[in-house]
This record gives C-alpha cells, sequence and structure tokens, in this order.
C-alpha cells in the first residue's frame, strides 16, 4: 500500500500530491473481499471498528461513524501516539506524517465520509479520548441546519513557533507558561473544529462537516460553483510581539502549484496588521535593478551555512503601523518581520508556502526548518519590484461610503487575487448583506460587538476583539454595532468575500 501511495507522497519531506484515491485502495482487494463473505454468513451480533470498517459490512443494521478534527490528529502526530491509516509508522516525523495525512488519509476518509453521510445512525466525537460523545444523526443534521442560519465562530488554536511572540497570550488570555505562540487558525475549517450544543452538552466535530452537508447555504452556490465543496477563505494569526521575522518566503503561481502539486488555485494573501510596535516592518516585493541570478546563488550559499543571506540587500523592507493592510498576490517574495501582530487573509492552500531564508535558525523540533529554493526560484515574479510594491500592494485603500458614523473602504486584494475585503469604521449600526455570498468577519477595532438580525431571524450575537466569525451565505442581512464598553466607541470590522466577477 505504500508504494500505491508513493507518487503521491514524492520524496519531499512537506510537499506531495493531490489525487481522487478511495479508501478501497488502502486495502488488500482479494483480502477485503473474503472478509465481506465471512462478515455476511457470520451469525450473532457484529461489529466492525475502524478506519473503513464500512467496507468490511456494506449494510450494517447500525451504522456509528467516529470522528475527529484535524488539529486533534495532529497533537496525536506530535505526541508519537498515532500514525497514518493503514500504517505502522507511529513516532515518525511529524512533517512525514502529516504530509501523507494531508495528500493521502484525509482526501480518502473525505471521499467516504461524504459517500457514507446518509447511512450514519450516530457520530461519535473522539475529541476527547477520556469522554467520548454518541449524538443520533437527526441531531446532527439539525445542529448543522441552525448553524447555518445565523453568525458563528470555530473553535481557534494556537501553536508555538520559533519565530513566536507574546502578543496573543495576554490578548487571547493564553497559557503565560508557554514560551510563545506563533500561529492561530482561527477560521481554518478543514482543521478547526465546530462546537454544537445539545441541552447542557457540547459535542466537538470537524468544522469541514458543515462544509460537505450544508455547502449551498454556508458558502453560496456562486462560491460551490467556483470550488465545489471547500471554504476558500482562511483567515489566521501571525504574532512576532517580541518575537522574530517569518522566514523569507512566496507562494506558487495557479499554474505551477496546479501542475505540481493538484491543487486548482493558490495562496493569495494578505496581511492585517492588528497590531504593530513602532519598528514593526514587512519584507515586500524585490528591490530595484537586482540580479535573480546573484541572489539565488547568494540563497543557496546561505542555505549551506556559508553566508548569512542579506536579505535587506534584495527584498524591499516597508515600515509598517496599525491597521495598515498588505497585499501579497502569489509570487511576491514577502515576509513580516519582528514586533507586529498579523491578521492574515488569504486563499485556503495554506501548506504550499516555498521558504527561501530563515534567518539560520532552528524549527522547534531542533532540526532545519524546510527551505524550498528550487520551488522559490520558479515561483518568484522577478518584476515584482519596489515601484509594484509601493503602488499596488501597501494601503491600497479606496473609500466606498462615508458618513459621520460609519465609513466603508475597500482595502483590497489585489486584482490578482479573487478575495475582497471592505473594512467598516462604525460607532452605530452598520448594515451588511451576504448577497447569497460567504462572509468572514474579524473585528479589528473595539473591545465588543453584537451582530444582529434586522428581522430576528438569528439571536443576537457578540463578538470581541480580534475575534473572527462566519456568516453563512443564507442569512443575508445583518447589522453590526458596537456593544458592552464600546458603546460610544469608534469600532472596525474587515470583512471578506468571494468577488464575483471571477
Amino acid at each position: 500500500m505504500n508504494e500505491f501511495l508513493e507518487p503521491f507522497l514524492t520524496e519531499d519531506r512537506i510537499f506531495g500530491r493531490m489525487n481522487d484515491l478511495n479508501l478501497e485502495v488502502y486495502f488488500d482487494a482479494s483480502e477485503l473481499n473474503k472478509m465481506r463473505k465471512e462478515w455476511h454468513q457470520a451469525k450473532g451480533v457484529k461489529i466492525a471498528i475502524g478506519v473503513g470498517a464500512s467496507l468490511l459490512c456494506l449494510d450494517p443494521d447500525l451504522f456509528i461513524y467516529a470522528d475527529m478534527p484535524r488539529w486533534e490528529i495532529q497533537k496525536k502526530f506530535r505526541k508519537g501516539i498515532l500514525g497514518n491509516v493503514g500504517s505502522s509508522n507511529v513516532g515518525e516525523d511529524f512533517f512525514r506524517l502529516y504530509k501523507r495525512a494531508y495528500f493521502c488519509d484525509w482526501r480518502a476518509c473525505d471521499r467516504m465520509k461524504q459517500g457514507t453521510f446518509s447511512a450514519w445512525d450516530f457520530i461519535l466525537d473522539t475529541t476527547l479520548d477520556e469522554k467520548p460523545k454518541l449524538l443520533p444523526i437527526k441531531n446532527l443534521v439539525m445542529g448543522l441546519e441552525k448553524c447555518v442560519q445565523q453568525p458563528f465562530r470555530l473553535v481557534p488554536f494556537f501553536d508555538p513557533g520559533p519565530w513566536g511572540g507574546q502578543w496573543m497570550k495576554e490578548v487571547c488570555d493564553l497559557d503565560r507558561s508557554v514560551s510563545n505562540y506563533a500561529w492561530c487558525f482561527d477560521c481554518v475549517p478543514e482543521e478547526n473544529s465546530l462546537l454544537l450544543k445539545f441541552g447542557t452538552e457540547y459535542i466537538e466535530i470537524p468544522a469541514i462537516n458543515l462544509v460537505f452537508f450544508q455547502s449551498e447555504k454556508l458558502l453560496g452556490t456562486h462560491v460551490v460553483n467556483q470550488f465545489g465543496k471547500e471554504f476558500p477563505i482562511r483567515f489566521d494569526f501571525l504574532d512576532t510581539m517580541g518575537g522574530g521575522n517569518l522566514s523569507l518566503q512566496v507562494h506558487p503561481l495557479t499554474g505551477y502549484i496546479k501542475k505540481h502539486f493538484g491543487i486548482d488555485y493558490t495562496q493569495d494573501e494578505s496581511y492585517y496588521f492588528l497590531d504593530a510596535g513602532e519598528d514593526a516592518h514587512v519584507y515586500l516585493g524585490l528591490r530595484d535593478g537586482i540580479d535573480p541570478t546573484t541572489m539565488m546563488a547568494d540563497l543557496e550559499t546561505a542555505q549551506k551555512g556559508k553566508m548569512v543571506f542579506p536579505a535587506d540587500k534584495y527584498v524591499n523592507k516597508f515600515s509598517v503601523k496599525k491597521h495598515d493592510h498588505i497585499l501579497i498576490p502569489a509570487g511576491t517574495i514577502h515576509c513580516s518581520g519582528k514586533n507586529s501582530m498579523v491578521l492574515e487573509i488569504s486563499a485556503t492552500p495554506y501548506i504550499f508556502t516555498f521558504k527561501l531564508w530563515d534567518w539560520g535558525r532552528l524549527g522547534l523540533d531542533g532540526l532545519p526548518r524546510p527551505i524550498h529554493l528550487d520551488h522559490g526560484r520558479e515561483a518568484i515574479q522577478w518584476d515584482r519590484n519596489t515601484h509594484f510594491a509601493e503602488n499596488e500592494l501597501i494601503n491600497a485603500i479606496e473609500i466606498i461610503n462615508e458618513s459621520d458614523e460609519v465609513k466603508e473602504e475597500r482595502t483590497g486584494l489585489h486584482a490578482l487575487e479573487f478575495i475582497e475585503t471592505r473594512r467598516h469604521w462604525f460607532s452605530t449600526k452598520v448594515s451588511h448583506h451576504t448577497e447569497g455570498n460567504l462572509n468572514v468577519l474579524n473585528l479589528i477595532q473595539g473591545s465588543c460587538a453584537l451582530v444582529e438580525s434586522p428581522t430576528q431571524s438569528f439571536e443576537p450575537f457578540e463578538v470581541h476583539f480580534a475575534e473572527t466569525f462566519i456568516i453563512p451565505a443564507a442569512v443575508g442581512p445583518y447589522v453590526i454595532s458596537p456593544s458592552g464598553d464600546a458603546i460610544g466607541s469608534r469600532c472596525a470590522t474587515i470583512k471578506a468575500y468571494i468577488r464575483n466577477n471571477i
């Protein structure tokens, strides 16, 4: 079976290739058919447990689907207590475990999940080892249907990193004993989980279930037609306050990611600065007149440990302040510098970052972080120079509407990207409408805000500073206003949605 997966895994530590594998390929076909016959002929109570157990019993009397969010799977990978599907590789290098899960295991399991959903009788929440919870499928369906009629948040997860900072630790009230927090995935349904409350009990399921089983109401027809059952917008945090620079990096163009990795769209992105120190900066675009051959030669020499890469010689370095919005279409060399707090708004293919230089440091595992100069050389758009960055990527802000109490601005993204972002400054109620399109927002200023339905179709939903929240396409009209301590002050949100002209 490992040999069968090899073309999709490659020798690379990070990158593989997407595919259309089904879970059946993980099993020996002759043995599976033999066991199916034995199962069919067996008498008495029959219990099948495990990944793909429904392949053994094609028509079970009772179908219980055990589910677990992917962030929990990753934590078990790191602890060395879980390996890949059908493999005895527990304790293997985390990056390789994750790569195989991302490119093969999870894709095959997702196809089985969607194909068998209508046959489930119960779902088993296995997030907490010591407290599994069983839920009738009719209750799950009711919960998912309710979810897409109102605003909601996902369960965020926070993770340390070699460049991590201290901002989230204080603002998000995290464990002070942890050395730093670098990332927060605040809206990545493929990896985040979703809490559904039934009476006094909470059920935690992968948020991707909502994408699979309520696609039209969550995403909207336009987004489903363009991306299928995928959530194409990602909000996450990058904290370098009191930390270090991110890696100098670049993302591939769509044609390259499609050809080499089987992905239909790429990671166009932007940095929205929620906070910034006096010395905060961003590396963005190439300096005018640099020689690509010389730059790549210096990167290769630096990667061998023979020199420190002179990033300032080749890449523009711009000062940034709170509420700046930096646009980063794929192919643009970039990285956020130390002492900044970034809300990253991007497209979803989030592992396709080609690191070019990591400032000579090691990862938290004590090993060099993977560098991909060969991919990076092909991805860099060498005409993304100083003029391009200054005129098209930094605070390309256009006022759409303005009154004494509300101002709406278009802040991006770049014309090369498919995500539109709008910032609203407000001290009173401001009206929004999904127009049948998924909306993702973050409260970027103000301690608290209230999201309400002008038709009372959902209960008022409270959000706090720096929290990301989702407004399903099916919601239609909604209003946001300052709440609590923020009443009488000026608040702001940033909203992202998929452009209708792509």
